[in-house]
């Protein structure tokens, strides 16, 4: 891979992560548009870690916050507090999308990533469904008020996520709003719900590299490749969450429907095949 290719699939990555756009569908699209090569396992890692490290920076708080609610709660065996109980509800909401993964990831990617047809649809269809859920959501809940089944149910609809164009943080922000919470809780909780599944992608891919071991020529796009997603996304982190405190994803939708027309009109019409 050269060194432009990694810069603008890095900052793709950064940025389609966290907003509601799909990142899966971006990195398949772009490097199809253009007719780039495949990726690869090397920047695979490169990506989720990248991500991983936007995340954490930006989390950090909380996470040491969670960290030391969770021994607190071990130790008095009690979750009679919102602090206590977060951190086992992230959990347990990461437990579908990681068995679901595990089980199916391989067979959705080939699936789908040869489809863009259908990677164009589904950014159309659930940029829909993300819009219908803003306006109808009640938005008054809060991240305090973040019940087991209500985890386990944007668990359930992150397990969606494996389809290029749904979008992790789209469906989880989607669930949320559906559940009634405020656009910030939604997208504060879908990000923290992801620490544990992007972590968990990264080490599963860093594990395989380790394994094949980097090829030559490949050490320096996959840096570029980390430090482009993890600046990219904390900066879409933080614009994220202060945008969704006053306005509507409504923009977000309407890209959805714009990038997704456009694929679907590029094929229909044969200017891509």
């Amino acid at each position: 891979m050269n060194l432009l290719h990694a810069v603008v699939l890095g900052v793709l990555q950064g940025f389609t992560e966290v907003l509601p756009i799909s990142s899966s569908a971006h990195l398949i699209l772009v490097p199809w548009l253009c007719n780039w090569p495949e990726s690869g396992l090397t920047f695979d890692v490169a990506l989720h870690l990248g991500t991983f490290i936007a995340l954490a920076v930006y989390f950090r708080r909380d996470i040491i916050e969670m960290a030391v609610s969770t021994i607190d709660a071990l130790a008095h065996r009690s979750l009679n507090t919102a602090a206590h109980r977060l951190p086992f509800l992230i959990i347990a909401s990461a437990v579908p999308a990681a068995v679901v993964g595990k089980l199916f990831e391989h067979q959705v990617e080939e699936l789908f990533r040869s489809k863009p047809l259908l990677i164009g649809v589904f950014l159309i269809l659930f940029g829909l469904v993300l819009g219908v859920a803003d306006l109808i959501g009640r938005k008054r809940r809060l991240l305090d008020e973040v019940t087991p089944p209500n985890a386990l149910t944007i668990g359930l609809f992150q397990c969606l996520a494996l389809i290029p164009g749904v979008s992790r943080s789209g469906i989880t922000i989607t669930a949320g709003l559906m559940l009634g919470f405020t656009r910030e809780s939604a997208a504060r909780f879908s990000f923290l719900m992801s620490l544990p599944i992007v972590a968990g992608a990264a080490l599963l891919k860093m594990l395989h590299l380790l394994k094949q071991g980097i090829p030559a020529g490949e050490g320096l796009p996959m840096l570029i490749g980390i430090v482009a997603s993890a600046i990219t996304g904390y900066i879409s982190v933080a614009f994220l969450l202060r945008y969704v405190q006053k306005r509507s994803i409504a923009p977000f939708v309407w890209y959805r429907f714009v990038a997704g027309g456009a694929v679907v009109t590029a094929i229909l019409l044969g200017f891509k095949g």
